[in-house]
């Protein structure tokens, strides 16, 4: 069977592809919005943010999480900070270089239309976390404060200590709180998507079964949303433990919604180690850790001394020796392979040489313990808590893992899956590659399609449908459902 893509991207020089695609679009008048139900399956950052715009522009919205509370959805665990191209620090930034970085790494995989409205909306997205009262760091003369971030030589990562996804999340769930009091969300708090229902080609509805009950309800709707986040579990001892309710784009997938670059996977570089059996998952430390720790192992193969007793001389930085422009800042994957390698030549510490040193001491000395505290505190007590270690008094030890995968479900220009009436947001779709390799841009991917590019977007293919839903008798429901309870 052959099927023609149609990516719907505007025409035209890509700076103008997106103030010209949301004049031509079809609008949906405040009082039509409240005659169409949506349906949202995921509450992180890209579902929880779609969910509360769509209801304030008028719309009735069913939101679903497997977890108790949207709260814990794991945008949560995102530490580190989110990209916006505001260019605070005069270091050279714009929009067109967060375009060029986020582009370059995601391997050239993405949409060159979808990343440059991604840049190109970014200052919005931390306008609007503010106005939330997310609370970003600032400088001392009460500015946003910005930090470097792996895969960039500009300084555009906004964060909130060590958690930057924790507080944002925050954001989005106040927003979708606000909804949900004024009734226009209902919440689905410990329910799983089961299934896609497909209606003469369009997706109007789903399955789900309630995780406490045990029951499997139908729910119909004009249109269905998945923001259920990027799927990694399939690799033992990822970092990636029951983060997100990946069988949702799995279920859209037999039902037709085509798949992009499935096997593109990210690997993390600050993973801590390994170490033992008893583990079922990895413990990511945030890459903002190496904005200001350095990476280095011993020179010499077989160097078994702790760290203060080897001295400078013999240490290999090797990321600042090999990649001199970018140093310890370089993207994930590319630190990632040299830490592998360094321990494949048996340059490895700790017990099993499968690690390398983050040593903070070069910027405890330059700026002050105070200060290192206040940017990674939590990070660092947590890094003690696993390990026993004290990082401000000894080298961290960390090694890469897989973090997650990155493709997803195949979406055109709106966010429209191969299935009409079928969207995905944020990591769950393949556009923006390395808005999720580059760390604090999957944040990023997540806010902008919620707030910034659904709300348009699904005017478009609400504005021809008809305000009819179709009944959970109607035999499609009927069929899903009878095959999930046999």
């Amino acid at each position: 069977m052959s099927m023609k893509f149609d990516s719907k991207t505007p025409g035209g020089p890509l700076e103008d592809k997106w103030s010209k695609h949301i004049f031509d679009i079809k609008l949906v008048n405040p009082a039509n919005k409240r005659k169409f139900d949506i349906i949202v399956v995921g509450t992180g950052l890209a579902g929880a943010s779609a969910a509360a715009t769509l209801a304030e522009l008028g719309y009735n919205i069913k939101a679903f999480c497997f977890q108790d509370s949207p709260r814990r959805a794991h945008s949560i665990a995102a530490q580190g900070g989110i990209n916006a191209a505001k260019n605070y620090q005069n270091d050279g930034d714009s929009v067109y270089r967060l375009f060029y970085d986020t582009i370059k790494g995601g391997d050239y995989r993405s949409r060159e239309a979808n990343v440059y409205r991604l840049a190109e909306v970014s200052e919005n997205i931390i306008d609007q976390c503010v106005a939330q009262g997310v609370p970003f760091a600032r400088e001392y003369g009460g500015l946003l404060a910005n930090r470097s971030f792996g895969g960039a030589q500009v300084s555009r990562t906004f964060y909130a200590r060590g958690q930057t996804g924790q507080q944002l999340l925050l954001g989005a769930y106040s927003a979708l709180s606000r909804q949900v009091a004024n009734g226009k969300v209902q919440m689905f708090p410990r329910t799983e998507m089961l299934d896609l229902v497909v209606v003469d080609g369009h997706a109007r509805g789903i399955i789900a079964r309630n995780l406490i009950t045990g029951k499997i309800v139908s729910y119909s709707a004009h249109a269905v949303v998945l923001a259920t986040g990027g799927y990694g579990n399939v690799f033992y001892l990822s970092t990636n433990a029951m983060a997100s309710n990946t069988t949702a784009i799995w279920r859209a997938h037999k039902k037709g919604a085509l798949f992009a670059n499935p096997c593109f996977t990210q690997i993390h570089p600050t993973c801590i180690p390994v170490s033992g059996d008893h583990q079922s998952k990895l413990t990511l430390m945030s890459e903002s850790l190496r904005n200001d720790g350095r990476v280095w192992v011993p020179k010499t193969k077989g160097d078994n001394r702790i760290p203060a007793d080897i001295p400078e001389d013999e240490r290999d930085y090797f990321l600042e020796r090999r990649y001199p422009s970018f140093g310890n800042l370089v993207p994930r994957d590319v630190a990632s392979r040299n830490a592998k390698l360094v321990c494949d030549e048996g340059r490895g510490v700790g017990a099993t040489g499968l690690a390398v040193y983050l040593d903070f001491e070069d910027a405890i000395k330059r700026i002050g313990r105070d200060t290192i505290e206040s940017k990674y505190g939590n990070l660092f007590d947590m890094y003690k808590q696993i390990t026993g270690e004290n990082p401000y008094e000894k080298p961290m030890r960390i090694y890469p893992a897989v973090h997650y995968t990155m493709g997803g479900l195949w979406v055109d220009y709106n966010l429209m899956t191969s299935i009409p009436g079928c969207y995905a947001l944020g990591e769950a779709n393949f556009s923006d590659h390395g808005a999720n390799r580059l760390g604090a841009s999957a944040l990023m991917q997540g806010l902008a399609d919620g707030y910034f590019v659904i709300p348009y977007a699904i005017g478009d293919y609400l504005a021809t449908r008809s305000y009819d839903m179709v009944p959970t008798d109607h035999p499609e429901f009927l069929k899903a459902e009878h095959s999930k309870n046999t």
